[in-house]
């Protein structure tokens, strides 16, 4: 663990933790984006079906091509390692039931064992495009918000990115071979002290008592 992160609870984590603007274009070491890799390979998704795949990018000619198609925003240049989140373009009895029966695999069962899984997750299927798009997309966020903790708890930045053009990285990572379609950008790196203006600005949330509601709809 980074000195700056030992002993810190997961809030401290979360209050340390911000959307890095600028970065110092120091390195991550690999055990650590192994692990963050790790911890968002162990997030929970619907049915364990986890829709999505991760493309780890560390060659700076690639950031490079990135770079203008995620808006010229500077974390992209900056960072040490960028995490393209990838989503199944939609549903398919092939993928489905080849995860099915890859669990049952590794849990030493007859692979006939998960025909009533099979069956059950069969409404999948029926959603429309829209629907599994939907659904698809939510198993991402929750693995991506995991990625993000995992990335606080090592010391490391990270910056959630939607604003950047997805047909257009899609083309140069050729996602559509692979039946992807992109979601969401994670660069990971180390924030620039100096040059970051987000840096030293107070976190600030919608407070506790705005934010949760206790028993609602009862008297």
């Amino acid at each position: 663990m980074n000195h700056l992160t030992e002993n810190k609870t997961l809030i401290d984590l979360l209050q340390w933790r911000y959307a890095t603007k600028k970065m110092s274009g120091k390195s991550v070491t690999q055990d650590k984006i192994d692990l963050i890799i790790e911890a968002t390979r162990l997030a929970p998704s619907s049915s364990g079906l986890q829709p999505f795949k991760i493309m780890v990018i560390n060659k700076p000619e690639l950031k490079q091509q990135i770079f203008p198609i995620a808006n010229n925003q500077q974390q992209i240049i900056g960072s040490s390692h960028i995490l393209v989140f990838a989503a199944w373009h939609q549903y398919t009895q092939e993928r489905v039931y080849a995860m099915i029966d890859h669990i049952n695999t590794e849990r030493g069962l007859p692979i006939s064992n998960g025909d009533g899984f099979k069956k059950g997750i069969g409404g999948l299927f029926t959603l429309s495009q829209e629907q599994q798009k939907a659904h698809i997309t939510q198993q991402v966020y929750l693995a991506f918000g995991i990625a993000i903790a995992a990335a606080a708890e090592l010391g490391v930045d990270a910056s959630p990115m939607e604003g950047f053009n997805r047909e257009a990285l899609d083309d140069l990572l050729g996602l559509e071979a692979l039946q992807l379609k992109s979601v969401l950008i994670m660069p990971l790196g180390y924030r620039d002290e100096e040059a970051d203006w987000l840096v030293k600005l107070k976190k600030v949330r919608t407070p506790r008592r705005d934010f949760v509601i206790t028993n609602p709809g009862t008297l």
